[in-house]
């Protein structure tokens, strides 16, 4: 469930501007779509928003993550030249927005079907267990934020969860436990799967193909 998104809240700040860099990543954006078409840049400019927040929440004391504040969508509309519900109406849409402050480090963990059969159940309580938080909530230190989503994709390597932009599969209660240390000290953990597994194929081992993956130095 993602936290509501409050126009008005005492967390908006009243001003957003693109950094000098990210400035000219938006004339990139701008340019890859034809002229007329500028709108469809709207969702490249959010995540582009977000990450320059979640840079500069990073370095504060607590650190926040990466969200998407009123203002900053305002001024995304206005580059733009589209009314700003529209850009509200995009971000509260696609789960990959955050629409109110979260932690430096979001939690979130798959619990859709191929994940629960393969105990997601548990990470999920190792999760709120160890970080003393439940689902939706931020540690009080501003480190993590941990939420429930849906399929992210990574089923054959379940369970799994992304913090951020990495996942983090094949894991356990002790190896959930083990990212989230790594995590709190600043430290970055291995992403991927926990049990040393290449990309998706069977943990033994490739099946098929053994050649090819020897080539490739896969295995």
């Amino acid at each position: 469930m993602k936290k509501p998104f409050e126009l008005h809240a005492d967390y908006q700040p009243e001003s957003f501007e693109f950094t000098k860099a990210n400035k000219k990543k938006v004339e990139k954006i701008i340019a890859l779509y034809p002229k007329g078409r500028q709108q469809s840049a709207v969702m490249p400019m959010l995540d582009l928003a977000q990450r320059q927040v979640g840079e500069e929440g990073a370095k504060m004391d607590p650190p926040v993550g990466g969200w998407i504040p009123r203002a900053a969508m305002d001024t995304i509309a206005q580059m733009l030249g589209m009314p700003n519900i529209k850009v509200y109406e995009v971000a509260s849409f696609y789960s990959m927005y955050n629409m109110a402050p979260v932690g430096k480090h979001l939690v979130q963990v798959c619990t859709t079907t191929p994940c629960w059969l393969n105990g997601s159940d548990d990470i999920v309580k190792s999760c709120k267990s160890h970080l003393g938080i439940g689902m939706n909530e931020t540690t009080k230190d501003g480190k993590f934020t941990l939420m429930e989503v849906e399929c992210l994709g990574a089923c054959v390597n379940a369970p799994m969860v992304q913090i951020n932009d990495d996942y983090y599969e094949d894991l356990t209660p002790e190896t959930m436990k083990e990212v989230l240390d790594l995590l709190g000290e600043d430290m970055k953990p291995e992403v991927g799967s926990q049990k040393g597994r290449k990309a998706s194929m069977a943990l033994s081992g490739p099946t098929t193909l053994k050649e090819t993956a020897k080539k490739a130095k896969v295995i």
